[in-house]
Order: C-alpha cells, then sequence, then structure tokens
C-alpha cells in the first residue's frame, strides 16, 4: 500500500494525480478553520476579561462610597426623623 502512495517527483507530488485542486482546496480550507478556531475564542477571551476587570473596578468603588457613611451628603436617613430627638 505505502508503494502507491510514492511520487516519481516532486511536481508529481503537487500534482496529486489530477486532483491537486481538490486535495490542494481542502487543505486549505482545514488551515483556515482551524486558524479561525483559534483566533476568536482568544479574541473573545480577552473581552471577557477586559469586562470582567471594568466590572470589578466598578463594584470596588460603590463598595467604597458606601463604607463612607461621615460623609455629607448621605442620603441613607430619611428626613424627618426626629426618633432620637423626641425621646428627651
Amino acid at each position: 500500500m505505502l508503494e502507491a502512495l510514492q511520487f516519481s517527483s516532486i511536481s508529481e507530488f503537487f500534482q496529486m494525480g489530477g486532483y491537486a485542486f481538490n486535495v490542494w482546496a481542502v487543505y486549505a480550507l482545514f488551515v483556515l478553520f482551524f486558524s479561525v478556531n483559534l483566533y476568536f475564542p482568544r479574541i473573545r477571551k480577552k473581552q471577557i476579561i477586559r469586562e470582567l476587570k471594568r466590572r470589578l473596578i466598578i463594584n470596588e468603588g460603590a463598595s467604597k462610597s458606601e463604607n463612607n457613611s461621615d460623609e455629607p451628603g448621605n442620603l441613607s436617613d430619611p428626613i424627618g426623623d426626629t426618633s432620637e430627638t423626641s425621646q428627651t
């Protein structure tokens, strides 16, 4: 069987017994398909990591502002709540 796969010259190898266009087109499509399946998931992974970092920074900023209750302009207390002063 291996004897049938041998070619007498390099040009005969590239001609593939008259089926060169079909054979090399399939190889080209395989390389294209393989490259796309490697490239696009990497790009998507970078986008996801960038988005998660952005969300983490936003969430950290929001939690820091919630922890600073001594700042003026804190709207967590209801307006007109006089429960502390009415007990005297």
